[in-house]
C-alpha cells in the first residue's frame, strides 16, 4: 500500500460518497463524516473511505478551505511521490505535443497544465515562448512548488519560470496570500512576443490578466477571422466590429485579418488599450486613436445606443462576473444587461459573439440569460455556433466544472 497505517483517514458520509466513487476530485467539508488516525496536516496527503471501510481516493487536505480534499488518485496502491508528480506533468505536456513541436512557429503560447482537468488539481502552467508561467491555486500545490518547478525544468528546459499566483479571492479561500515572482532561470522581459495561429502578440506575463493573455480564446479568435472572411467574400467590405472588454486587442487583430474595415476596442484600462495599439501595429494594422476607447463598457454601450450607433459585429468577452455560487444572481443581471445593449447595437443580419468565463454559470443558464436579453431587446437571433476553450484547455469528463468558458455566436435580425 502507498499510504502508511498511521496516515489520517477521512470518512465520507454514505449519502455523499457517490460523486467521489465516480472520480469527482472535490470533497467539500459537508461531505466529511469523521477523521480517524489523528488530525491531517494542511497540504499533506490523506486517504478517503466510505463508512463501510471501502477505499475511495487519495488527495491533499486543507482544513482552511471549504474544499477539504482535492483527489489525486483513485488507486489504493498508487504511490504519490516526486515521480508521480513528474509523470503526471509529463502526461499533460505530451497531450499538447502537436502545439509544442510546431515547426512553423504558428503558435508558441498555450496551456500546458489545466488543473483538475489534467489530474493536477490547483495547478495551472502556461507556456509563453521560452518562459513558463505557473499559478498555484491551492495550498496542496503551493507546498509542492519546488518539486513541480524542478520537474518542469527537467521536462522542458525553459528559459525561466515565473509565478502568477495572485488571484486574491481564490488564494484567500485556501488560506494563502498572493505569490508573484521568478521561480527559476531568467526573469521574463516586460513584454514577451508570442505567435498564435500566425498572428503576433506582445504579452505582459508579470502584470497582465490571468497569466498574461487569454489563451483559452485562441480557437474562437481564429473562428472569428474565418467568419469575417466569409462575410467579406460574400460582398461585405465595410464591416465594423465593436470589441468590448478588448484587453490587449486579440479579437481586434483577428477581426482585421478577417477583412473587417474597422474594429473599435473598448476597455476601461488605458494600459490594456496601449498594449492593444502595439499588437495591432505589430501585425501591420492601421492604428487610429479613434478606435481605442477607454471607458466603462456598460456606460459606453448605453452611450452608443443613445447616439443611434450600430455595428455589424459586437464581441462581448467580459471578465469573470461570478467568483462563487452566491454571486450568480448578480452576475446574471450583468450578463443580461450587456447582451441586451449589444442586441440593440447590431445591424440586422449582424453577429453577436458573446462569452462567459464564470464557472459558476453553466452553459444552459448562460444561454437562458442571453435569450432573456434578446426578448427584452425585441430582436430575433439564431445560434450559429457554440464556443468554448481550445483543446489545450481540456475538460475532464468527471469534472464538468472545468467547462468554465462558454460562448455563443448569434446571427441577429
Amino acid at each position: 500500500m502507498s499510504h502508511k497505517n498511521h496516515e489520517p483517514r477521512v470518512i465520507i458520509r454514505a449519502d455523499k460518497s457517490k460523486p467521489f466513487a465516480r472520480r469527482h476530485p472535490w470533497i467539500f467539508a459537508g461531505a466529511i463524516q469523521s477523521v480517524m488516525n489523528g488530525d491531517p496536516v494542511d497540504g499533506n496527503l490523506i486517504s478517503l473511505y466510505d463508512p463501510s471501510g471501502t477505499f475511495l481516493a487519495r488527495g491533499y487536505w486543507n482544513s482552511q478551505s471549504q474544499i477539504r480534499v482535492r483527489a489525486l488518485s483513485w488507486q489504493a496502491d498508487e504511490v504519490i511521490d516526486d515521480g508521480w508528480w513528474t509523470a503526471r506533468l509529463q502526461r499533460a505536456i505530451q497531450a499538447r505535443a502537436a502545439l509544442h513541436s510546431d515547426p512553423a512557429r504558428l503558435t508558441s503560447a498555450y496551456r500546458l497544465v489545466n488543473a483538475e482537468n489534467d489530474g493536477l488539481p490547483g495547478l495551472i502552467v502556461d507556456r509563453y515562448g521560452d518562459w513558463l508561467v505557473i499559478q498555484a491555486q491551492t495550498l496542496g500545490i503551493d507546498v509542492r512548488k519546488a518539486q513541480i518547478v524542478a520537474s518542469l525544468v527537467d521536462l522542458l528546459g525553459p528559459r525561466g519560470i515565473f509565478e502568477r499566483s495572485d488571484d486574491d479571492d481564490m488564494r484567500h479561500r485556501e488560506g494563502l496570500t498572493a505569490s508573484v515572482g521568478v521561480l527559476y532561470g531568467e526573469a521574463p522581459p516586460e513584454l514577451i512576443e508570442i505567435y498564435e495561429n500566425g498572428q503576433r502578440f506582445l504579452v505582459d506575463v508579470r502584470h497582465g490578466h490571468k497569466t498574461g493573455f487569454y489563451l483559452d480564446q485562441r480557437d474562437t479568435r481564429s473562428r472569428l477571422q474565418q467568419w469575417l472572411h466569409a462575410e467579406t467574400q460574400a460582398g461585405r467590405s465595410d464591416l465594423t466590429v465593436l470589441n468590448c472588454f478588448s484587453y490587449s486587442g486579440g479579437f481586434a487583430v483577428y477581426g482585421l485579418a478577417g477583412g473587417a474595415a474597422r474594429v473599435v476596442n473598448l476597455d476601461s484600462s488605458a494600459d490594456a488599450l496601449a498594449l492593444a495599439r502595439q499588437n495591432m501595429a505589430l501585425n501591420g494594422c492601421v492604428v487610429d486613436d479613434a478606435d481605442f476607447v477607454e471607458a466603462d463598457v456598460f456606460r459606453a454601450l448605453r452611450s452608443y445606443r443613445d447616439a443611434g450607433d450600430q455595428f455589424d459585429v459586437v464581441i462581448l468577452d467580459p471578465p469573470k462576473f461570478a467568483q462563487t455560487q452566491a454571486q450568480v444572481d448578480g452576475a446574471c443581471r450583468g450578463y443580461k444587461d450587456i447582451n441586451w445593449l449589444a442586441f440593440r447595437l447590431i445591424r440586422p443580419g449582424g453577429l453577436l459573439l458573446t462569452n462567459s468565463c464564470s464557472g459558476a454559470i453553466d452553459t444552459d443558464l448562460f444561454q437562458k440569460v442571453v435569450f432573456g436579453a434578446l426578448v427584452d431587446a425585441h430582436r430575433e437571433a439564431q445560434i450559429i455556433a457554440r464556443l468554448g476553450a481550445g483543446p489545450d484547455h481540456p475538460v475532464a469528463l468527471t469534472f464538468p466544472e472545468g467547462a468554465y468558458l462558454k460562448g455563443l455566436l448569434c446571427r441577429v435580425w
